[in-house]
């Protein structure tokens, strides 16, 4: 069992305090911005080239980014109200976690940054790759720290989670529309309209749903005996 859980793939998040990584300028002098990377990466040899820059006063940003060691080149692609487009030429001999990733083999999944800190999400094909990244970021004191690890599955489908159909859609919409955010971006009333459901209805859907998706999922057969 141990050697099929280390050849699975692997998902893990990592956290880096916003003053090790470049851009951290941005946090410096706007309030209540968010930076995440834009999923539609280009080929070719740029390192994930394309931000969203998004905060109330994203007008007040005058630093020149580029003057970060980490970066090269910084140029605006759009700017609208409340958001900016940018693109990023890194410098790659600055030692970051952009580094480990290029320098490992490893797939950089997401990456998202606050104010307090980075939160990227990364994804190995086994045990090994992870552990590489790990030792390349300690070997060049780029400072992570691990948050989440999980194996990739094979996904089932609703019969094998026994969800009703009705289970599966209350839960799908719960998610999408930040049900089970913190703080909650819609309410089960919000939900309940939607669905054209009553408030109870749903409440049941996503207990009944959740409870037999733990079962599916999390407990072994023997914590249910």
């Amino acid at each position: 069992m141990l050697c099929e859980v280390l050849s699975m793939a692997i998902e893990a998040s990592f956290t880096v305090e916003h003053t090790d990584f470049p851009l951290h300028a941005v946090f410096e002098q706007l309030t209540d911005v968010t930076i995440e990377l834009d999923r539609i990466v280009p080929t070719g040899e740029a390192v994930v080239p394309y931000f969203w820059i998004s905060a109330d006063d994203t007008e007040k940003l005058t630093t020149d980014l580029s003057a970060d060691i980490g970066i090269d080149q910084v140029k605006v692609i759009d700017q609208l109200e409340k958001q900016m487009y940018i693109r990023i030429d890194w410098n790659l001999t600055h030692e970051s976690i952009l580094t480990a990733i290029v320098n490992t083999d490893i797939t950089l999944v997401s990456g998202i940054g606050k104010e307090q800190q980075w939160t990227f999400e990364v994804r190995a094909s086994e045990q090994q790759d992870l552990s590489d990244f790990q030792m390349y970021c300690q070997e060049n004191e780029i400072p992570i720290e691990l948050s989440e690890l999980h194996a990739i599955s094979a996904l089932k489908s609703d019969r094998e989670y026994d969800l009703t159909d009705g289970q599966r859609k209350a839960l799908v919409l719960a998610y999408s529309s930040g049900y089970f955010d913190s703080p909650r971006d819609a309410t089960q009333a919000d939900l309940a309209a939607e669905l054209g459901i009553s408030r109870q209805a749903v409440s049941s859907r996503l207990q009944r749903g959740l409870r037999r998706l733990v079962a599916s999922t999390l407990i072994t057969p023997e914590e249910s005996a």
